[in-house]
């Protein structure tokens, strides 16, 4: 972060959970960032509450439903309204944006991404399907564009500052924590009888709705698996799974020595994106501070992998490769989309993607269009197997 340079900010996805605390880092450090871009997809009044307040040069409504509602209410500000998620792709290039935080949920944040790391930006990624569905495509595409991805993820901004200094000193491996979520220590019978309202009472951390259901099923730690794989460049082996109820340490590196190191603190998703926008300085925050006599019992448990079954999917794919973690995340998304709709019960939603991993076609090397084509194919039969 250069001296007396702002930081041009560009969030996509502002009305989601991590774009609303990202604006309230960004609002705290004033001079440090400036908001250049906004996105939104539905929430077209927080998006035109967010810009009249942090007065950005752009902002999108993906949903072009909503293009008139917020062209006539900012008619008056100096802010250019753009519609639709092409406009999206075109404005993460533009010259007057440095950092792109990609905080929108799912495939949708796929292209968008792409065009930020072409045009060369930083990346600070909380879009972990991103990773996920096309992590060797992004990841050579990053060596080609010297585009930075900087995790934003509270489990995957520990493992980066955990190796930050530590330059090629060998990774033995990574131990990524995971809460449990709500229904930590349930057995295949209790988790017959949950309803929505129960898997969206997640334990230590508030989130949407998806990765709320996500953090239920297991499967966002299933997605974490795959994410770091391609972020640190790691084989399937190197990356374990410890249950931590408390949510305090946010993950660990084991490095060749037999020496571990970790980043603990308090459950608060506003320390990672700080760290990820000010990176490679950390700013001070007024963030609540972590005490030990508060927590004197630190707990780690074995993940439950035949109750929670997402995670061995999830390993399943990242061992495989090619479009099968595309096709399992495609899968998940329409599958917990059915469980808040209550199309399906909480058990149904690992036996969606398993038959869909199983039903769609494979593909080893596989193009940006493949993706495409393979997210779209297994959407359609997913939505068909939930259908009967």
């Amino acid at each position: 972060m250069q001296e007396g340079k702002k930081r041009r900010i560009a969030i996509l996805g502002s009305t989601g959970s991590i774009g609303r605390q990202a604006l309230e880092v960004i609002d705290q450090h004033p001079e440090h960032f400036e908001v250049s871009v906004l996105t939104a997809n539905n929430s077209y009044e927080l998006l035109i509450a967010q810009a009249i307040k942090f007065q950005p040069n752009s902002v999108v409504i993906s949903n072009e439903n909503f293009y008139l509602q917020v062209k006539e209410a900012l008619a008056d500000q100096p802010i250019k309204v753009f519609a639709g998620s092409e406009s999206i792709d075109q404005i993460v290039q533009s010259d007057d944006v440095d950092v792109v935080l990609t905080a929108m949920v799912g495939f949708a944040g796929l292209r968008s991404t792409i065009k930020a790391i072409e045009a060369g930006k930083v990346i600070a990624l909380a879009n972990k399907e991103t990773l996920v569905v096309a992590g060797e495509l992004i990841s050579s595409l990053a060596v080609k564009y010297r585009s930075a991805i900087i995790p934003v993820d509270s489990e995957h901004s520990a493992i980066f500052q955990c190796l930050v200094g530590e330059n090629h000193n060998p990774v033995e491996k990574i131990i990524l924590t995971a809460s449990g979520g709500p229904f930590r220590g349930y057995n295949l019978s209790s988790l017959e009888k949950v309803k929505k309202s129960d898997a969206l009472k997640h334990p230590n951390w508030t989130m949407g709705q998806k990765v709320t259901i996500d953090s239920a099923t297991m499967m966002n730690k299933g997605l974490e698996v795959i994410e770091a794989k391609w972020l640190f460049g790691l084989e399937p082996e190197q990356i374990e799974i410890v249950i931590h109820p408390q949510s305090i340490v946010h993950s660990l590196v084991q490095f060749a020595d037999g020496s571990i190191k970790a980043q603990l603190g308090l459950p608060d998703m506003r320390l990672p994106i700080q760290y990820a926008l000010g990176f490679p300085k950390r700013l001070k925050s007024n963030f609540p501070r972590f005490s030990f006599m508060d927590y004197p019992n630190l707990t780690f448990e074995q993940p439950d992998t035949k109750t929670f079954r997402n995670i061995g999917l999830a390993f399943e794919a990242m061992k495989k490769g090619g479009n099968l973690p595309c096709i399992m995340n495609a899968a998940n998304e329409i599958a917990v989309e059915a469980f808040l709709h209550e199309k399906i019960n909480f058990l149904n939603i690992p036996e969606v993607i398993e038959k869909s991993m199983e039903i769609i076609s494979f593909v080893k090397e596989p193009s940006l269009d493949d993706y495409i084509a393979t997210d779209y194919d297994t959407r359609i039969y997913t939505k068909e197997l939930i259908g009967k």
